[in-house]
């Protein structure tokens, strides 16, 4: 085992690389030519230019003694610029340094060492420097043919600050200064992984009651200052070890890695009491309370998402039974396990014998309300519990691993019956997380051949949880995709984590806004300059837009005028067989007469 004197070495050794910084400008093949007045105008220069030089820069000679240094060598380091004099030896400079409280975490012989090292190597390196005074140097040696060197010398500090910034809004929520969902998810992995914790982790969702009265009577702003009062409340409770995450609106999690339910219920009873608590908000007092569940895991027990429904249903249970109030999540009982099970085995036999359909719902040109194509919609007709939608038995499927082979089925079948079809209307088809795998592209390609559907009428809708999986693998799959001429389009943007660098990350070809910035429209005052907003940012990245969820000529009168490219929603018509769709593109014209669709 290395000493605890090595290891901080080793830490504090700044990394060394190859590549060599700029050359500096060749001096005059023969300067003893120069008259006296020339090589004063040239060293005058010289003085200047490095005097100008927004870098520290030291020229040392093969006996290590300074030649000469800028002054603003003199300022990164803290020295007076009079202690700094030509003939002065490199170990002089670094105790005067030292001194000066400019230095990284070692000793000024480990320095002197490191030094004279990289020194005498006699190649370009390039190291970055942390001192103990907060400041980060990038230094840049450059070896001269007499064994000297010359020495840049950067102040890249305030560039790290704003790194860390930077990644820290990435992975914070905003308002209250919590974990994010993208970290939330990061944290619930890790604490799920087997072997991760002894006693395995908890999970506590929480929801605020009352919120929405005080947004209400208050306003926002105050609704606003609550939530950051909570966090507050919530950051008091926490051990080492904990994450606590704000998901969105009014709802909050804490992840406490090792926990029995002993501990879980008292941190639960805690949340409960902290929160039940008066607030003062500006002056104004807001009472409100929460209602938690909680859901256990072994160390080699259920996944993250996992986890996470049954903290849900436990949630859900707390609430049911009363404000204030926890619940631990509870195993589910046989019928419902039997349910479950008959559910799955029938969803087997509806793929095999044809009982899965798809409907398709219009998409509309803004404004003239010409029908440009259909989003295919998923529905499972069964024998005795009739017509089953899609948000009941998707994640059924996902959980059984038949989603592959259904959304397989449904992208073969979506691209045949739209092929044929007059005018050549594109073609829109969701895809789960769980089919973005390597082999998903030649099963596209082969649907299209097969149908002889042109791949620039498909177009494959992904909802942002497929960029919390696997991100590198995922972009592969989604270039993959992009190379067979094949559109892809965020699903339900601003409902969850959706960000601009996730827009410029992925190769989106078209947004789809989620519906509830229409349903809002005349209700929150803000929302269609929201709207237009997403709208005039998805023009700078050339990005076409759909607007979902219209259901009333005032919806897309606003939707119109906020400059969204495409509309979808009721207004136009509600998802229907091919059959009647086919006879809607047909007519094509939807304009308002005043009859229900």
């Amino acid at each position: 085992m290395a000493s605890e004197g090595s290891e901080r070495r080793q830490r504090a050794r700044p990394a060394l690389s190859l590549r060599p910084p700029q050359p500096l400008p060749t001096p005059p093949a023969d300067p003893a030519a120069l008259s006296t007045a020339d090589l004063e105008t040239r060293m005058l220069r010289l003085e200047t230019a490095l005097e100008r030089m927004s870098h520290g820069v030291c020229f040392f000679d093969g006996q290590q003694r300074l030649i000469l240094a800028n002054q603003r060598y003199a300022e990164l380091y803290d020295l007076a610029p009079e202690s700094i004099r030509p003939g002065m030896m490199l170990r002089e400079v670094i105790d005067l340094r030292f001194q000066a409280g400019s230095f990284p975490e070692m000793t000024p012989e480990e320095y002197w060492v490191w030094r004279k090292e990289v020194a005498t190597r006699n190649e370009p390196s390039e190291s970055v420097v942390e001192m103990r005074n907060g400041r980060t140097i990038v230094i840049k040696h450059q070896p001269m043919p007499d064994g000297g060197w010359v020495a840049t010398h950067e102040d890249i500090t305030e560039q790290q600050r704003s790194a860390a910034r930077i990644a820290h809004m990435a992975h914070h929520d905003a308002l209250t200064g919590l974990a994010n969902r993208v970290l939330f998810r990061q944290a619930l992995e890790d604490a799920c992984m087997p072997g991760a914790a002894e006693a395995g982790p908890a999970l506590l969702c929480i929801d605020l009651d009352r919120f929405k009265h005080v947004n209400d009577t208050l306003g926002h702003l105050h609704g606003d200052l609550l939530l950051r009062a909570v966090a507050g409340r919530l950051q008091s409770l926490a051990v080492e070890g904990d994450t606590i995450a704000r998901l969105g609106g009014d709802e909050f999690a804490i992840i406490r890695r090792r926990s029995g339910a002993s501990d879980a219920a008292d941190l639960a009873r805690s949340i409960i009491d902290a929160l039940g608590q008066c607030f003062e908000l500006d002056g104004n007092r807001a009472n409100i309370g929460a209602s938690v569940g909680i859901a256990l895991a072994s160390g080699d027990g259920p996944g993250p998402d996992a986890l996470l429904h049954d903290a849900d249903v436990a949630l859900y249970q707390a609430k049911a039974a009363g404000r204030g109030s926890y619940r631990f999540f509870e195993a589910e009982t046989n019928l419902r396990m039997q349910v479950r099970h008959s559910l799955e085995h029938d969803l087997h036999r509806a793929l095999d014998e044809g009982a899965l359909e798809l409907h398709y719902q219009p998409l509309v040109a803004v404004p003239d309300r010409q029908i440009l194509g259909f989003e295919a919609l998923l529905r499972w007709r069964h024998p005795e519990r009739g017509m089953i939608m899609p948000q009941t038995f998707i994640p059924l499927a996902e959980a059984a691993g038949l989603i592959v082979p259904i959304g397989d089925w449904a992208i073969r079948t979506a691209c045949a019956e739209l092929a044929g079809l007059p005018g050549r209307p594109k073609l829109s088809v969701n895809v789960s997380p769980l089919q973005l795998t390597a082999r998903f592209p030649a099963s596209v390609a082969a649907a299209l051949k097969a149908a002889g559907l042109e791949p620039a009428r498909l177009e494959l809708e992904i909802t942002e949880t497929a960029m919390l999986r696997e991100t590198e693998a995922t972009l592969t799959v989604l270039h993959g995709l992009r190379n067979l001429g094949v559109g892809i389009a965020m699903d339900d943007f601003g409902t969850g984590f959706s960000s601009l660098s996730a827009l410029k990350r992925f190769p989106f070809t078209r947004v789809k806004i989620d519906q509830v910035f229409v349903r809002n429209l005349g209700e929150v005052p803000e929302s269609a300059s929201l709207l237009r907003a997403i709208v005039e940012l998805c023009k700078v990245l050339r990005m076409a837009t759909t607007t979902e969820g219209i259901e009333t000529e005032e919806q897309f009168a606003a939707v119109a005028a906020s400059g969204s490219t495409e509309a979808q929603g009721y207004l136009f018509g509600r998802p229907m067989p091919i059959r009647q769709a086919t006879l809607l593109l047909k007519r094509n014209d939807l304009r308002p007469t005043g009859r229900k669709l």
